[in-house]
């Protein structure tokens, strides 16, 4: 049995009357395998997309829209790590969901 998580497409819809992602820079922390990155990805102008754990990443990656391609990048990195190598980056968007 495969399990569909969200097929009503609630926590998307819920996300977007939180934020308007049009051209926003969007850090995800704890992406996972990038289920919701590839829900807003296709409205916001960049995201960064981070989870410590490299199978989750590697699935992201593989499962990517060609057209996102260019806008989102995944990196497996924890984000203590990422924030001590990247702090003069500045994003618009923070997302942190279902990474407690």
């Amino acid at each position: 049995m495969t399990i569909k998580i969200d097929p009503e497409q609630n926590e998307t819809e819920a996300l977007f009357g939180f934020v308007d992602f049009t051209d926003q820079k969007v850090l995800e922390i704890g992406c996972g395998d990038g289920r919701l990155t590839r829900h807003y990805a296709v409205r916001a102008g960049h995201v960064t997309a981070i989870d410590r754990f490299a199978d989750g990443i590697a699935r992201a990656r593989g499962s990517l829209q060609h057209d996102l391609e260019s806008r989102v990048e995944f990196h497996a990195i924890a984000f203590e790590d990422f924030a001590a190598s990247h702090m003069s980056r500045a994003f618009d968007t923070v997302i942190f969901s279902w990474s407690l």
